[in-house]
């Protein structure tokens, strides 16, 4: 089933595990709500799975424990921009709440960079003390 564009009420989210994902966090710009999986459309974290050094590994645990609390937070909407889904399927979407995304609030805690229409190399970023762009 489709997600709707608005969200009206808030879920509880944890971290994924082993377990069927229904409503968890993966990392810092993917989680699964109701059963469909998620990518942030605005951000890029740093990966937590298949990090390629400890630096990005403990970055992106940080950006997922953090949009797990904003998600946590309270209601939030869902908006397209730009393509619907990615081509590993995953839903696109922009999440807000009160008009504020929250990947541009992981941005500013400088736990993820903008969107830029590729990943970028988070170990080279971190090993000279910047995030990556």
């Amino acid at each position: 089933m489709p997600l709707p564009l608005a969200l009206l009420a808030a879920a509880t989210f944890t971290l994924c595990g082993d377990a069927p994902r229904i409503t968890c966090v993966v990392d810092g710009d993917t989680f699964w709500l109701r059963g469909e999986k998620v990518r942030l459309a605005d951000i890029n974290a740093p990966e937590t799975h298949q990090a390629g050094c400890p630096a990005e590994r403990a970055l992106g645990q940080r950006a997922a424990l953090r949009l797990t609390a904003l998600l946590n937070a309270g209601p939030f909407e869902l908006a397209i921009e730009g393509r619907a889904t990615d081509r590993y399927g995953r839903a696109l979407r922009v999440v807000t709440r009160g008009g504020r995304s929250l990947g541009a609030q992981l941005v500013s805690e400088g736990l993820a960079e903008p969107w830029r229409g590729r990943r970028s190399d988070w170990c080279a970023a971190l090993a000279v003390g910047r995030l990556p762009g």
